[in-house]
């Protein structure tokens, strides 16, 4: 009939992505929604939960340490993988697979067996125990936040390897080639032209490494110690044995909400990030110059 709107009918192919859709419902938001409930709602609706995170002493001082450890290793993980994510885009194409492969090696090794092996290497007769006492140092790092740091370090390396890799190889060397026949010095034109259109991989490569180090479990349970735990220690403390669920469920969903807002940060600043860690950048790939 005239004057009447039509409603279009849904795609069948939204039914593709509707087991998706009830798997990541029924595994993440459920108890995800279960556990923000228990957090303000037991045994009546309340804050004390939360307040108590900030109150208590023990709380407020695990998540400034987790918050400094998940710093530390950022800023190791981006020292390491800017010259080497920066050297991928220079060498052949069979060198950067060798490249590649490398990094990648944290992916395709057990999650115990890396870690058994970061305790013999820093425990008080292994070899980083060793150099030091060449220096006249004895210097344990073993069960300690610093070797924890390390630990990390080496396991989330790909987590910023990758992001800064999609960035860098799109950048137009020819740019870098153009400022230095202007007379720019070197360091004047990386700063000025090739640093500004990297940002977006490092911005993304630097909040990704930090969101993944705030909830690192494994690493500092085994290589760390109880005396010096991180937040996701103190999680599986509470939930375990004291049996604290309310408290657990609210240190949880903050760390939740740090996550997610610093995800979202880095999206609307460096790009799309994706889960293995690669950043989609919003402008167009240019292409590569040779110099």
């Amino acid at each position: 009939m005239p004057g009447t709107v039509r409603r279009r009918a849904p795609s069948p192919q939204w039914l593709l992505v509707a087991p998706a859709l009830v798997l990541l419902t029924a595994i993440l938001l459920v108890p995800l929604g279960r556990s923000v409930s228990r957090s303000v709602g037991t045994p009546s609706f309340t804050f004390a939960h939360y307040e108590a995170l900030f109150t208590d002493g023990v709380t407020l001082t695990v998540l400034i340490r987790t918050a400094l450890t998940a710093a530390v290793v950022t800023v190791i993980t981006f020292v390491l993988g800017y010259p080497y994510a920066y050297l991928m885009t220079r060498v052949g194409p069979r060198v950067r697979g060798i490249l590649m492969v490398v990094v990648l090696i944290p992916f395709w090794t057990s999650v115990m067996a890396r870690n058994f092996a970061w305790i013999i290497i820093l425990e008080r007769h292994g070899p980083v125990n060793v150099l030091f006492k060449l220096f006249g140092l004895d210097l344990v790092l073993y069960e300690s936040v610093a070797g924890v740091a390390v630990a990390m370090s080496q396991v989330l390396l790909p987590f910023m390897v990758l992001p800064l890799f999609s960035a860098l190889g799109a950048i137009d060397r020819r740019l870098l080639l153009a400022a230095r026949g202007l007379g720019s010095h070197p360091v004047a034109a990386f700063w000025r032209v090739y640093w500004p259109l990297s940002r977006g991989g490092v911005v993304s490569g630097l909040i990704l490494v930090f969101t993944l180090s705030l909830g690192f479990y494994v690493t500092p349970a085994l290589v760390g110690s109880p005396q010096q735990s991180l937040v996701a220690q103190l999680l599986g403390q509470r939930t375990t044995q004291l049996l604290d669920f309310e408290g657990a469920s609210a240190l949880g969903f903050v760390v939740l909400v740090v996550s997610l807002i610093l995800v979202a940060w880095a999206n609307r600043i460096g790009g799309t990030i994706s889960a293995i860690g690669v950043v989609a950048t919003n402008a167009p790939s240019a292409t590569k110059g040779r110099s």
